[in-house]
């Protein structure tokens, strides 16, 4: 579902803006290659998973596209965010997540991985569904500024930086794990089983992220506290997930991450809509 759309959306965007105004094409599709090469030359990602994340970058980033444009004022900062915080992570204790079991594939992610962690930003982000957003009974005509919208798909990239983050960091740093569900200890890399410190380093990732992606799109204080705000609400959320219908075999690690992207952005949907918006009574 989510490769289709944004190839399909990168594609159209691109004939547009080379029409229109040539260097937003350029900039776009030049630095998510790039960016996809280097995460492919870093072994971070298999060659599939490098070129679906090139398209859900490309997306994101003729999705995010202001003026004045600068391709550092849109989503390619938070992305950047988000890979290099979790290639970091990966690789941090590598010998002892070995040990447990529990190391990533030495030829990188897949391109499924990519997919769930990635995809909902890119859908929620695309243009049709910011119109369907502003159109929506959600939020009355003309009171929601576009770019806060934004902050629905920057809660999702906040999440996946801090599911991500809380799992590699727990493993090495957090001690035995405890169950979400039960409190009762659990072995390390268990689903459904969380530590405090891989909690907090969670969180402290989905501030990260929303910190870098609200200076990079430009927004204020609300986009900021609604996207780590979903962020962390889809990190408890995935925990649950795990503890639950991953443990029981009706969903796998990667579903379970695109509902949990999937949760961050709807909670930051909620939180915009119970926002007071400017000049309605």
């Amino acid at each position: 579902m989510v490769l289709p759309f944004a190839g399909a959306d990168v594609v159209l965007q691109t004939h547009w803006w080379m029409t229109q105004w040539v260097p937003v094409a350029v900039w776009t599709v030049g630095l998510s290659l790039l960016l996809g090469l280097v995460t492919w030359k870093l072994r971070a990602a298999t060659p599939g998973a490098a070129g679906a994340g090139v398209a859900i970058t490309a997306s994101l980033m003729f999705s995010t596209t202001n003026f004045p444009y600068d391709p550092w004022h849109t989503a390619l900062l938070p992305v950047l965010a988000v890979s290099l915080l979790a290639y970091i992570a990966t690789r941090l204790g590598q010998r002892q997540k070995e040990r447990l079991g529990t190391a990533e594939d030495g030829r990188g992610r897949a391109a499924s991985q990519v997919v769930a962690n990635m995809g909902v930003a890119a859908i929620v982000s695309s243009e049709y569904a910011q119109s369907s957003m502003i159109g929506s009974h959600w939020f009355p005509a003309s009171s929601l500024a576009p770019t806060l919208l934004f902050s629905v798909g920057l809660a999702a990239l906040a999440e996946a930086a801090a599911d991500t983050i809380s799992s590699e960091i727990g493993q090495v740093f957090g001690g035995p794990p405890r169950m979400i569900t039960t409190l009762r200890t659990a072995e390390p890399g268990t689903d459904g089983a969380v530590s405090l410190t891989g909690t907090l380093a969670g969180g402290i990732a989905a501030a990260v992220v929303a910190t870098v992606g609200t200076f990079a799109l430009r927004g204020d204080r609300t986009m900021f506290t609604v996207s780590c705000a979903g962020g962390v609400f889809g990190l408890f959320f995935d925990s649950l997930l795990g503890a639950t219908l991953e443990r029981r075999g009706r969903l796998n690690n990667d579903a379970v991450n695109f509902l949990s992207t999937a949760s961050a952005a709807a909670f930051a949907l909620v939180l915009l809509a119970l926002l007071p918006h400017p000049g309605v009574r």
